[in-house]
C-alpha cells in the first residue's frame, strides 16, 4: 500500500478536549472488524482498514457501468503528544464515523509551597 495515497483518501479531524484528544474519521461502509487501531513506537497512532467489493455478489447482480465509490486500503498516522495516557484509549465506530479517544495524563496536584520560619539562634 502506498502510504501517501492511502492516507490522502481518508479525511480526519483531530480535536483537543480538556481531558482527551479525539480523532474522528469518516469510514462509511466499513465494519468494525475491517478497522485496525494500533499504537506504534509509543507515540504513533496508526489507523488502517480496507473497504472491499463483494465480487461474488456483484456477479449475481449484474455488471457495473460506473464505479465512483472508493474501494481499497486506507491508513492514517498521527504523532501523539507527550501528555497522553496510552493505557486509556477507546475506539467507537458509529454510522460510518470512527472516533478514537486518547485520554490525557492527569497532572499531579502541585504541592503547595511551605514556608519555613527562620529563627534567631
Amino acid at each position: 500500500m502506498r502510504d501517501t495515497r492511502a492516507m490522502a483518501s481518508t479525511p480526519a479531524d483531530v480535536k483537543e478536549l480538556p481531558s482527551a484528544y479525539d480523532f474522528v474519521l469518516d469510514i462509511p461502509g466499513l465494519n468494525y472488524d475491517d478497522i485496525k487501531v494500533q499504537i506504534e513506537d509509543e507515540n504513533l497512532l496508526v489507523i488502517t482498514g480496507e473497504r472491499r467489493r463483494d465480487d461474488e455478489k456483484d456477479k449475481e447482480d449484474g455488471k457495473y457501468l460506473r464505479i465512483e465509490r472508493w474501494m481499497g486500503k486506507f491508513m492514517r498516522k498521527f504523532t501523539l503528544p507527550d501528555n497522553v495516557n496510552l493505557e486509556v484509549i477507546s475506539a467507537v465506530c458509529r454510522d460510518g464515523v470512527l472516533t478514537i479517544t486518547v485520554e490525557k495524563l492527569t497532572l499531579p496536584e502541585q504541592k503547595k509551597a511551605k514556608t519555613i520560619e527562620v529563627k534567631i539562634a
